[in-house]
């Protein structure tokens, strides 16, 4: 298993996909970092990406595009997340919950 896919695991897996709506899931070439399009929330972002960094913890970004030049405006930010904490700050962000 790449990072990527133990981050999706790390979220719910299926019962995330199932539960949020989120889709059209990417990794980068060495699966350090998850990117995903989010349905509508309270938010706004469209998108989140999810970096393991070098703490072994995760920087979370949620954000949306805008514009003809695909601009990236910032909605939320989190460095330095727990696996234990992803979920709990998907939630607070996007008001999306991640299991039943």
């Amino acid at each position: 298993m790449n990072p990527a896919q133990i981050i999706l695991e790390q979220l719910g897996g299926n019962k995330f996909i199932a539960m949020t709506g989120c889709k059209n899931f990417l990794h980068d070439d060495h699966g350090y970092t998850l990117i995903m399009d989010l349905p509508p929330n309270k938010s706004n972002a469209r998108k989140l990406r999810i970096h393991l960094n070098g703490n072994d913890c995760y920087d979370m970004l949620f954000f949306y595009l805008s514009g003809k030049a695909l601009t990236i405006t910032r909605v939320a930010e989190y460095p330095d997340v727990f696996d234990d904490m992803l979920k709990g700050i998907f939630t607070h962000v996007t008001g999306l919950d991640t299991h039943l």
